[in-house]
């Protein structure tokens, strides 16, 4: 395989994988491919090539990743599962992480939950979220029944 063939199959590579997926992963080294390979097609040695693929790759990694970072996918939507967090709400069905059982009534919706210590909690207890990890609201007691 002559360098220029290698650096076509590099160059395209690169591409596909970063056509593949949801962010910049390697466009860097598709830059830095293509210039190895225009280096190739003018006939520069080998180690040439290689070098400049690593300089060029990593210098455009430097210079551009903090503003890829800024700009591509800043903005954080909160849901509404996140507005749970921090709300008090009533024990429906009694909270047992062993038997996996456990509902909360929070904002008029009934949610699985598991408490965050293991502790039982009795049905009509008043809990606090603390957190939501996938569709169950993890919480503590807060000390108090209906």
């Amino acid at each position: 395989m002559t360098p220029v063939v290698f650096w076509i199959v590099a160059f395209v590579v690169f591409l596909v994988f970063e056509a593949a997926t949801a962010g910049l992963s390697s466009i860097w080294f598709a830059l830095g491919a293509l210039v190895a390979l225009l280096l190739a097609a003018f006939g520069v040695t080998l180690w040439v090539q290689i070098l400049s693929f690593f300089v060029v790759s990593i210098v455009t990694l430097i210079l551009t990743r903090p503003l890829v970072l800024k700009y591509v996918n800043n903005k954080t939507t909160a849901t509404n599962a996140d507005r749970a967090v921090g709300e008090e709400g009533v024990v429906v069905e009694r909270i047992d992480n062993l038997l996996s059982e456990g509902a909360v009534l929070l904002d008029g919706k009934v949610w699985t939950a598991r408490s965050e210590q293991g502790e039982l909690i009795e049905k009509d207890t008043l809990v606090t979220v603390l957190r939501i990890e996938g569709v169950k609201l993890i919480v503590k007691p807060t000390g108090t029944n209906m």
